[in-house]
């Protein structure tokens, strides 16, 4: 009985890792356990989790950087670990860092890479009570960075002035794992350890839809599926067999697709190409990337092959489609970092002719803002600009200036905090009160 291959032009993706003089060696990963990337890029540098002492540090690399880098000079402005990192889309030059001490900063990278270290950033934004764990910019509107803490909020910043234009509170019962926004930056998901994914409307301030998406106890992530207006999430079952669920947003009472990966232990991470409408997911722990091609009807997903490697994964991201080899055909690279390295991986579709193919290369996303923080506040909603990606294409000059508003720094404490203020506090009203005794007696005496 003969079985029928389903046709696709990406069934023949194959990755390949670079060759070893083209890596970045010995940049020694954050062992910080928190669920992160810990690595994220742009089109001139990339941006790594390091270890350091005595505070939070990360490394930014220019692509032309390769080989050992043990002595690059580092930013190193947090006193506790740093936990996630985020490039502005609109300035290849800005980068936000969220961090155990409970600020987000935004950093500003010297043209040609840092020189020396950086301590001094261009802006902090103060209001989280407890550690700060993912930091992302939107998409469309400029200046525009939304931020989950384990204090259980979701803020969206105005990075410029610095301060909270929206914060949704009292919406998560546990701590949140992830969050995204959707291609037109109006909508964010969010994956929890209570088990549920939401939908929020940030400028709403209200969480418009939610359901437990994965039994297991274990964390989960979620993302958008580009203008396909489909979220996707990844978590365990209730048997701890890996998932990959497929959401419709506006009805989220039952999946549209749910689809058993294995049985490992690692955290599955997913990243979504929406160009090609491939799902790239990677674990943490093991080296292997499966990728998956998004439809739009029913089963919605469809397996299409994997990427193997024995070395396991500490973190992916993917780099800027603006930026690939398309004289190659190379469609995606991630960034795979390892304990001591960080190891780019090139997936190409295999095509004879080196005549550009514009149909594995639509219009990409052109890192150009489509309106400013205050009309994204008012309500106001843009898709995101494209450019070609043929050769010779030259996109029009985009330098989006940053003028940041000094904000004082000012750490709100945390609840064990304000309860040592108050013992401390009353241990000094109770010392004050038996000196007014004493005082009153003295006097007592002396005018007997």
């Amino acid at each position: 009985m003969s079985k029928v291959v389903r046709s696709s032009k990406y069934r023949h993706i194959f990755g390949q890792e670079y060759k070893k003089d083209k890596c970045y060696e010995e940049l020694l990963t954050t062992r910080n356990a928190w669920d992160s990337n810990f690595v994220t890029a742009n089109p001139l540098y990339f941006a790594l989790i390091v270890e350091a002492s005595g505070g939070g540090a990360f490394a930014v690399v220019p692509w032309s950087q390769t080989g050992k880098l043990n002595n690059i000079p580092r930013v190193t402005g947090h006193k506790g670990a740093v936990l996630d990192l985020d490039w502005n889309p609109f300035n290849d030059n800005l980068v936000a860092s969220a961090s155990e001490d409970c600020y987000v900063k935004v950093w500003g990278i010297p043209e040609g890479g840092l020189k020396q270290n950086l301590t001094d950033p261009l802006q902090t934004l103060s209001g989280h009570k407890r550690k700060v764990g993912t930091c992302l910019f939107n998409p469309v509107a400029n200046n525009t960075l939304m931020t989950t803490s384990t204090d259980l909020t979701v803020k969206i910043w105005d990075i410029e002035k610095g301060s909270t234009s929206f914060s949704l509170d009292g919406q998560h019962a546990d701590i949140i794992c992830s969050a995204d926004w959707n291609s037109n930056g109006s909508l964010v998901a969010t994956s929890s350890k209570d088990k549920k994914l939401r939908v929020i409307d940030p400028r709403a301030n209200k969480v418009v839809q939610e359901v437990e998406a994965h039994a297991g106890i274990k964390g989960s992530r979620c993302c958008w599926l580009g203008n396909k207006e489909r979220l996707l999430s990844c978590g365990f079952s209730k048997n701890s067999e890996r998932e990959i669920c497929i959401w419709d947003p506006k009805d989220l009472s039952k999946p549209l697709s749910r689809q058993a990966v294995d049985s490992a232990a690692g955290q599955l991470m997913p990243f979504y190409d929406s160009d090609t409408c491939v799902l790239f997911v990677g674990g943490k722990g093991d080296g292997n990337i499966r990728y998956y091609e998004i439809v739009d009807e029913a089963p919605y997903i469809h397996y299409l092959s994997e990427y193997k490697s024995n070395t396991p994964t500490r973190g992916l991201c993917l780099v800027p489609k603006r930026v690939m080899n398309v004289s190659e055909c190379e469609i995606v690279r991630f960034l795979k970092v390892h304990p001591n390295k960080v190891e780019p991986i090139s997936f190409q579709v295999p095509r004879k002719s080196d005549i550009f193919q514009d149909d594995i290369f639509p219009d990409c996303y052109a890192g150009v803002p489509v309106m400013s923080h205050d009309a994204w506040v008012k309500g106001e909603n843009g898709n995101p600009k494209t450019q070609s990606m043929a050769p010779g294409f030259v996109p029009g000059k985009k330098v989006m200036e940053f003028n940041p508003e000094k904000v004082e720094e000012k750490k709100e404490m945390s609840e064990k905090e304000l309860k040592d203020e108050v013992e401390k506090l009353t241990k000094r009203v109770a010392y004050l009160e038996a000196e007014l005794v004493k005082r009153d007696s003295k006097i007592k005496e002396l005018s007997s």
